[in-house]
This record gives structure tokens, sequence and C-alpha cells, in this order.
């Protein structure tokens, strides 16, 4: 029953489709029962086993016997007024007419279904990507991209089939088999409980090939996101790839990975291909059964049972072979979508630490200081920053320094509170920056990367990016000052020019260029420069240094730099090693002291 909430909570919001489903579903099933339901009497009276009817009885509708009775009254008169063939013609057109209306309540099920399959499906997608744009950066350096790319795809293709089995399931197949064996029930309860013997062991054998095919589907669809994420590298680094010849290795990966997925696909698709054939003998054998059953009564003198009654009631069992069958093929696709469904949950379960506080305050404007106090982190068990003490006041440009790996991004990263702080805490304003209402405090800060974020929009778009109402006069005034307006008008339509795939449309300068115009249009009072120069090449660099202190004018800048010839003007820069803050001062003072920073000045400028 957990398994078919899992679903459930997807299909409720379409509760009002889903009960015109049902309703149809039964009106279908009615007609189709109507039809059938004039074969037996018909068969009786045609076939002189049972007596035409000359006096007809009060009608009562809810009276099983007085129907009937009355029915045959009907039949009886045909006969005898007009002959038997013109009674088979007046059957025929009645069944026709039964089943037209059958076939036109199980098209408007149908209709119904659609919005409630896509929508679900629609949901399930934006809920994955609303919950994938809050979580936080950690839940990313654990899965692989590929994987959780493989969740929003495959795995709610999956789930869509399975939202699909499972509606026939539910509201169709079900209500068939229930009305079916509620008729049946009234031909001969004895015939019937036999039925009820059989069913059980029919759900027993395919309930277990069922749960086997679960867990099969589980390892299929964690190989698939394996490959998703060797493809996304593939592409990621294909100039590497080539550039050291390893297409044969990483080919030969892919293949091994393929290989493994194929192998877990067949057994996935032989067992599910199982059902059909499966359910069919199981219902075959349960015919055979029934019409033994059922001879044997019939045969045997039994008053109980006629053989226009037996007859009937093998006609409208045979009806419930279908939705057993589709019952059965749903069942296998539940089972291989419920894995699916536990993917996609461990992406919308999953608990976001970076949580506001209840009554977070806003905060609209950086008024002092930033400052660090006793702070320590790590990722794992192994600490990434020290008992880290800093105090930045506004206006100030403070660089940090250092070896890679000495933990230079993630002191800046915690400011936004991409992480948070494990002991001591950061102050803005002298309050915890956990006491702010987090969008108010991502609103204070600007970031240029090393590697500038661009998406495969037009120029305007990634300026503007973020922020509402942008005139064109405002993003023309912001790549001006990145120095970005003149290479920008030279494309082939100006700001409207698409860059294509992050930025791969343009130079490695033009697409620091733009990162650094969409900073300046935010206007933030907190900017950080995590490498902003380091890739570029002399004449590029020259241009971004300009547009950054341009960018940097009356601003709070905290520059993360290599080249130490970019930070020389810095009023701080700080040394940092293995986590720890262990120099802190002026360029020249740090010069004068010999350490560390002298060093790294020294290897540079030789």
């Amino acid at each position: 029953m957990k398994d078919f909430y899992k679903i459930f909570k997807f299909i409720f919001p379409y509760k009002f489709y889903a009960g015109l489903n049902i309703l149809f579903n039964i009106l279908s099933t009615i007609f189709s029962l109507f039809s059938f339901a004039l074969v037996i009497p018909f068969l009786g009276i045609l076939f002189k086993s049972q007596p035409l009817i000359s006096n007809p009885k009060p009608l009562d509708f809810t009276n099983m016997a007085s129907l009937e009775h009355n029915f045959n009254y009907w039949i009886s008169n045909i006969i005898v007024d007009k002959g038997e063939l013109n009674a088979l013609i007046t059957i025929g057109i009645i069944v026709v007419i039964a089943t037209f209306f059958k076939t036109l309540t199980m098209y408007f099920a149908n209709h119904f279904m659609v919005p409630i399959r896509n929508g679900v499906v629609k949901d399930i997608r934006n809920k994955l990507f609303d919950k994938v744009i809050i979580l936080p950066i950690s839940y990313f350096s654990e899965d692989k991209k590929g994987n959780i790319i493989a969740r929003m795809t495959n795995d709610v293709q999956e789930i869509e089939w399975g939202i699909m089995s499972s509606l026939e399931m539910i509201f169709r197949d079900p209500i068939k088999i229930i009305l079916f064996l509620a008729t049946m029930l009234v031909i001969s309860w004895q015939m019937t409980a036999f039925v009820f013997i059989l069913l059980p062991v029919v759900g027993l054998i395919i309930g277990r090939v069922g749960r086997s095919l679960r867990k099969t589907s589980m390892a299929g669809q964690t190989q698939m996101g394996s490959l998703m994420a060797q493809i996304d590298e593939m592409l990621s680094g294909l100039r590497i790839v080539k550039a050291f010849n390893a297409e044969q290795h990483i080919s030969g990966r892919f293949r091994d990975t393929n290989d493994n997925y194929t192998g877990l696909m067949n057994k996935i698709n032989r067992k599910r291909f199982l059902a059909s054939p499966l359910s069919e003998f199981l219902a075959t054998a349960a015919v055979v059964a029934i019409m033994w059953y059922g001879g044997t009564m019939v045969l045997g003198g039994s008053n109980s049972l006629s053989s226009q009654a037996l007859i009937g009631y093998l006609i409208i069992f045979s009806q419930i072979i279908a939705p057993a069958k589709t019952l059965s093929s749903s069942w296998y696709n539940i089972k291989k979508a419920m894995a699916s469904v536990d993917r996609v949950n461990d992406i919308l379960d999953a608990k976001n630490n970076i949580t506001e506080k209840q009554g977070a305050i806003k905060i609209n404007s950086f008024e002092h200081s930033i400052h660090y106090k006793n702070v320590n982190f790590s990722y794992t068990e192994i600490p990434v920053l020290k008992n880290i003490n800093l105090k930045i006041a506004k206006g100030q440009t403070v660089a940090l320094v250092g070896q890679s790996g000495s933990g230079k991004s993630t002191l800046v990263d915690l400011i936004p509170r991409f992480y948070d702080v494990e002991e001591g805490e950061i102050q803005i304003d002298d309050k915890n920056i956990k006491d702010y209402n987090l969008k108010s405090l991502r609103n204070l800060l600007g970031y240029v990367n090393q590697n500038p974020i661009l998406f495969n929009d037009t120029i305007f778009n990634n300026i503007a990016f973020g922020i509402q109402n942008v005139s064109e006069e405002q993003v023309i005034e912001a790549a001006k000052v990145a120095n970005a307006h003149d290479f920008i008008i030279e494309t082939e339509n100006g700001y409207n020019t698409n860059i294509g795939d992050s930025g791969s449309k343009l130079s490695g300068g033009q697409r620091q260029r733009l990162s650094i115009a969409r900073a300046v249009l935010k206007n933030p009072p907190i900017l950080i420069l995590d490498e902003a120069t380091s890739a570029l090449d002399t004449e590029s660099e020259k241009l971004v240094q300009e547009a950054l202190e341009n960018l940097m004018k009356n601003r709070t800048s905290i520059v993360i730099a290599h080249r130490l010839s970019t930070i020389k003007k810095a009023d701080v820069i700080c040394v940092m090693n293995e986590g720890e803050i262990i120099e802190t001062g002026k360029h020249e003072d740090l010069l004068i002291k010999k350490g560390i920073y002298y060093k790294l000045h020294n290897l540079q400028m030789s």
C-alpha cells in the first residue's frame, strides 16, 4: 500500500479527471455486461431449454428475478409474433447499441486519462527541477551530474508508464473484474466460489516475479545514471580526450558500462514480457477448470445451473481474462516504475541543510563590515578551514592568496551560504548571516568566476540574468563599464546574438567581460572575484582588469588571486595555507616580512 501511495500523491491534484475516468469506466463495463447478459435468456428460449413466458410480472428494477422474467416475456412475444430469426435480429441490434455506448464511454474514460498522465509527469519534472535548484552545493559533490540528469529524464519516463499502468490497474481493470464477478455470482455462486480459489494462486505466481523485477529495475536505472555521467564527462572533456589520444580508453570504459546496462535490460524485459504469456496460460488453465466444474454441475442434473447459464458464465468469465492480463502487465510495469519512483524520491526527499530560520530578517544594504569569528569548516573529516578570524570593512579590497587547496574559495563560499560554517559564525553588520533572509543576503553579492558561467541565450539575457524589468540602455551601460560593448556590437545580431552553449561562440576574455557586465548591472555592494583573470592572455587580461577596476569602485571586494601583480593595490592581503590565515597586511608590508608571500612573489617575478 505504501508503494501505491507514492504514485497516488502525484495523481491526487487531478482527482476531478480521475473521478470522470472511474465513472466512464463503470458505464463502459455496465454496457459491456448488458450486451453479454442478453445472450443467456435468449439462448435458453432459442434452443428450447427454457419455456416461453406468456405472463408478465410487475416490473421491479431492484429485483433481478423480476427483470429476468420480464425480459424473457418480451423475447417470448417476439418469437411468437415474428419468429426466432426476427428475435435474433432484435437482440443483435440491442447488442450493437450497447456496444456503441460501451466504446463511447471507453473513449471518454481514456479522454480524461490524458490530462492525468501528462499532468503527473509535468508535476514530477517541475518538482525535481525546483528541488535541484534549492539543494545545497554539497549535494552535487556527492552525486554525479549525469546520474541526476538520468533521474530527471529516464526515471521520470519510467514513472509515466508506471503511472499509466497504475491508473488502468486501479481505475479500470478492477472495476471491470468486480462487476463481472458480481454478475457471475448472481448466475452461480458455487462456480464463482471456485473462481475465488483460483485467483489467489494466479496472483501469488505473478507477484513473485514482480518482486524480482523491481530489484533488477533499480540496478538498471542506476547503471543508466552511470552511462549518462560518462556521456556528460566525455562531452565536457572532449578536447582532453582527443589531445591525449584517449578515445579508445574512454570508448572501452563506456562499452563496459553499456554492456552491463544491456545485460540488466535484457533481464528486465524478459521478466516483463513473461507477464502476458504467463497470465494467458494461467487464464486458459482457469477456463478449463471452470468448464470442467460447470460441466459436472450441468451434466450431473443440478438445478442450480442450466446449460445456457454455463455458456453465458463462460462468456462473461472470458471478459475477465483481458483486464486480468492487463492487470498483471500493469503490476510488472508498476514494480519496474517503483524503482524509478525510489530514485526520484531520493532527490525530492533530500534534506536541504541550508535553511532559513523562522523570522529571518531582510538585509537591504551593507553598512559596516563582514566578520569571520573563529570559523571552522570541513567537507569530510579533514578540516578545510581552521579557526578563521577576519574582519573586512566596508569599501575595503581584501585579497586571498595561497596554494591551491588552501581554502580560499571555501572561505568566500560561506558568505552566500553555499555551505554553512560548522563552528564559529560569520557576521554582516554585526548580525549572524543565518539570521538574514537568504534571498536578500545573496542580493548583496556579485560574483565573477575564473570560468565564467554563461547560458545558451542572447548576450542581452546573459547580462540581464536574474534581474527583472531591465531596459536596453541599462544593459548597454553595464557592457560599456565592463569593456564589452565594442565587441558586442560587432557580433551578428548585437545584443540579441545567441552565444551558444556556455558562451562557446565567444573567446575567454569576451565571456569574462560579459560575466563582469552581469555583475555591474546587478550593482552589488559586496563583490567576490574568484581568479577572474588567471585563465586569460595578456591582452584580454588588460581589458578584463580595467573592467574589474571599474566594477570594484566604491565596493567591498574579496579577490582570490594567483597572479600577485593583480592585487598589489589591495587594502589587505591574506595569505592562506592548509586552511589557516598565516599572514595579513599590505603588499609592501608582506614583502618586508619575507614570509610565504615574499617567496610566492619572488617565484612569480622570476
